[in-house]
């Protein structure tokens, strides 16, 4: 099976970081979030991958030299101006016009079987499944509902007149499967959304639209808040990604668990670091500092006396001495 991973996106709500890298580049304990998806994905069954890329392409591309990852082949898809998830989906159309395909967002962490919502969508005849979790959308996502079969009945932008007296309210995840017939109805060059421009129209003429509700975790690493909590959950045991354990740090830190940390870094004894911190490789926290329910990537520096708190630090970004950083993101 074939996948498409959507990572175009500029990230503006993850400024100033994402000036200098991309999202799906956002290291994730200790590795690029994109990673995970692509675990998730290969884990499901899928062999080849299309990754659509727009801002700051060469840094996706360079990470995979030779175009795989741990034995899947990956395409790129770079869109000279930004598409929008539909009009980047119908320039990957050669790609994946074959089969049935699954399309991801790059920016969420989830613990999902991808083989059972496949299953769901053939079972069901669906031309397009949404993967959903329970409960009204907040202000951040668009409400979506569905009927007792699964069968969605009402989006944003499609009309309300058929919805039936018992539904259910549901928020969608970015995951999705669908059928190659949906590049019939995606315009060619042309900037594009799915869930308002192209998903009520599908659903207004007729076309068998489910969805798989999913109640496991999920979280999107789109703002600064939820970056930090995805680490939370992930150091709580919420969820278990492949990666590289944690070793004892150099010296006699004074942690307080839950805390991870990268190879290569020195902690000075009389450091604090914790609880929910985690460290990358290379990083250095000096004498007195003090940092928690913090991120620090590869090569930041904390300076003596310093304070880090629910703050991420860029690659080899140097905080100084007597210095205090809070629900900042610094590079």
């Amino acid at each position: 099976m074939k996948a498409m991973v959507l990572a175009a996106g500029f990230g503006s709500r993850l400024m100033p970081l994402t000036r200098f890298i991309p999202k799906p580049m956002f290291p994730v304990m200790n590795r690029p979030g994109i990673e995970s998806i692509l675990d998730l994905l290969q884990k499901s069954g899928v062999t080849e991958t299309v990754i659509n890329l727009h801002h700051l392409p060469q840094h996706i591309i360079d990470h995979f030299p030779g175009g795989t990852y741990e034995g899947m082949r990956l395409h790129f898809s770079c869109e000279p101006a930004i598409l929008g998830t539909a009009g980047g989906i119908k320039l990957a159309q050669p790609f994946l016009e074959d089969d049935t395909f699954i399309v991801i967002n790059s920016d969420i962490l989830v613990d999902i079987d991808l083989r059972e919502v496949i299953d769901f969508h053939k079972q069901k005849g669906s031309c397009l499944t949404l993967v959903l979790k329970p409960g009204d959308s907040d202000k951040a996502y668009d409400p979506i509902e569905i009927d007792e079969t699964g069968r969605v009945i009402h989006l944003v932008g499609a009309s309300s007149r058929h919805i039936e007296e018992f539904s259910s309210r549901v928020t969608f995840t970015g995951i999705q499967v669908m059928e190659p017939s949906i590049f019939n109805r995606i315009p060619e060059g042309t900037f594009c959304g799915t869930t308002h421009d192209i998903f009520p129209g599908m659903l207004e003429d007729g076309f068998p639209i489910f969805g798989f509700l999913y109640g496991g975790y999920w979280q999107d690493l789109g703002t600064p808040d939820s970056y930090l909590q995805i680490h939370k959950d992930l150091l709580d045991g919420l969820l278990f990604l492949k990666h590289t354990e944690s070793i004892r740090p150099y010296g006699y830190a004074n942690t307080t668990p839950p805390v991870f940390i990268g190879e290569g870094c020195h902690i000075d004894e009389t450091a604090k670091v914790g609880p929910y911190t985690v460290l990358g490789n290379g990083c250095t926290i000096k004498e007195g500092a003090v940092v928690s329910d913090s991120v620090c990537w590869d090569g930041a520096t904390v300076g003596a006396f310093s304070e880090v708190y629910s703050s991420t630090l860029g690659f080899n970004y140097e905080l100084g001495a007597k210095e205090k950083a809070h629900k900042e993101m610094l590079i």
